[in-house]
């Protein structure tokens, strides 16, 4: 047996990064197809190709952690670094939203009549399915936590049913946001207004869905066993992750709601 003289894994040779960048590309492509031709044909491959490289791709970094033990703590330590790195630019990306809609909202333009949110705009009530979302996301992020704390505490009965419960919460939140824009009397092309509300709430929405699917895999990784009291950092990772996605909530439901009534 070959002695190692360092704590790095060295990572096997891949297929899936450069195949899910090439399919990414295809699919800015594909929906550019889409959006001026009504060829869905190539998105929906687009689509089917990314979901199974993900499958494949989460596959062999379980086979690492859980079945081969590669993850030790100092590189679970390095991954807890590099997940901190990512949703600190997912927060730069939610900061140019809120810094866009602040400049807009403080200063309307002449084209817009010198008026936030513009005329015949007729806005959600921030007291109905805005604040519902909020207490929902809020309540889940309470879940997560006691799923993290009861799996801390090797209770993988409670552990379960917590993380039940938030996957159903979220779930709940994304067909309230389905509702939601269905309601509305704007849409993405009502000027500045309709651009910056779509585009941060959706890209919310598109938060919501990825930790959703993170809360699933984690999910059926605790009913096969996977994890220990001690070695949990996928459910760790995803918890921050849900954690992140409410504060970003909370940031838009005071400006993008609170603030334009």
């Amino acid at each position: 047996m070959m002695k190692m003289n360092q704590p790095y894994f060295i990572l096997n040779l891949s297929p899936w990064p450069i195949l899910m960048a090439l399919n990414t590309f295809n699919l800015m492509i594909s929906n550019i197809m889409t959006m001026n031709f009504k060829f869905n044909l190539i998105l929906l491959i687009n689509f089917l190709m990314i979901i199974l490289i993900s499958m494949l791709w989460w596959r062999d970094v379980i086979r690492e952690s859980t079945f081969q033990g590669n993850h030790n703590f100092f590189i679970m330590n390095l991954i807890k670094f590099s997940m901190i790195l990512f949703i600190i630019s997912e927060m730069f990306l939610f900061i140019s939203f809120f810094w866009n809609f602040l400049h807009n909202s403080l200063a309307p333009s002449i084209e817009l009549g010198l008026n936030w949110p513009p005329k015949n705009i007729s806005f959600f009530n921030p007291l109905l399915i805005p604040l519902l979302n909020t207490i929902i996301l809020l309540t889940s992020s309470f879940t997560v936590t006691l799923t993290h704390f009861y799996l801390l505490n090797n209770l993988k009965k409670k552990t379960i049913i917590f993380m039940n419960l938030t996957i159903i919460l979220s779930i709940y939140f994304l067909m309230l946001q389905m509702l939601e824009y269905n309601q509305a009397t704007f849409t993405f092309s009502d000027s500045i207004f309709g651009s910056s509300f779509y585009m941060a709430t959706g890209f919310h929405g598109l938060h919501v869905i990825i930790g959703t699917i993170f809360l699933m895999i984690n999910l059926m990784r605790m009913l096969k066993l996977h994890f220990s009291f001690i070695h949990h950092i996928s459910f760790e990772l995803a918890a921050w992750y849900w954690h992140f996605i409410d504060i970003i909530w909370l940031f838009l439901y005071m400006t993008f709601y609170w603030w334009n009534n």
